[in-house]
């Protein structure tokens, strides 16, 4: 009983750390992406938009794919070794986060009150200082985009199992742990690593949440 617990906390750490790094990195590409398309105007931005937006449904098994053409022995980047790691999961599901965090990022700082943006200018701020500024006024809207990040990260099976193979020990997550309990006909393991799931997810998204509400106050 001992080993199980033990392998359940391992795979669920794990989990946390993948889903936890690629909606870190995610974020940190998507959410400046996002104020610079949101902010800017040029040529083909609404294209641009369209996009980004359509990349909301981007296919799993494509980010897997593309990362494991790039990370195989026989793709550019074979000799880096990662493949099957748990690098290359985080990269995988970055590849997922990003598309969220940008849209999201865009309509959050579009939305900001046009008489601030106004009063910003007005104030003589340096373009940087304005960004920073209605950044700062659509942060509810940025934490949102860091909630759906990291939901469509850590529910995420496909790219996973894809680029991870779910070794045991080694690239397993509760996702993978799931299908492979299912597919071994042991359902009610595989139903209790899914309220583990659904649990590490609800506590995640309740500190964003507190997070995103205190911004508010």
């Amino acid at each position: 009983m001992a080993g199980v617990e033990y392998d359940v906390l391992e795979v669920t750490l794990l989990s946390l750390y993948v889903s936890g790094c690629a909606t870190i990195l995610g974020s940190s590409i998507g959410i400046p992406l996002g104020a610079l398309i949101g902010l800017k105007e040029f040529g083909g931005k609404g294209l641009l938009k369209t996009i980004t937006y359509t990349m909301y449904g981007f296919p799993p098994v494509i980010s897997g794919l593309l990362v494991y053409y790039l990370f195989s022995r026989s793709g550019p980047f074979g000799d880096l070794g990662i493949l099957f790691t748990p690098t290359a999961m985080i990269l995988a599901e970055t590849l997922l986060v990003i598309p969220l965090t940008t849209g999201i990022t865009i309509t959050s700082v579009t939305e900001v009150d046009r008489a601030v943006k106004d009063t910003i200018l007005t104030l003589g701020a340096t373009p940087r200082q304005s960004v920073l500024t209605v950044m700062r006024e659509a942060w509810v809207g940025l934490v949102m985009a860091c909630m759906i990040g990291f939901g469509r990260a850590i529910a995420e099976v496909g790219a996973a199992f894809m680029v991870g193979g779910n070794i045991d020990g080694k690239t397993r997550v509760l996702t993978t742990a799931i299908m492979l309990e299912t597919r071994r006909g042991d359902f009610g393991y595989a139903l209790g690593l899914g309220v583990v799931l659904i649990g590490v997810a609800m506590g995640v998204f309740l500190f964003l949440r507190l997070l995103q509400e205190k911004e508010m106050l």
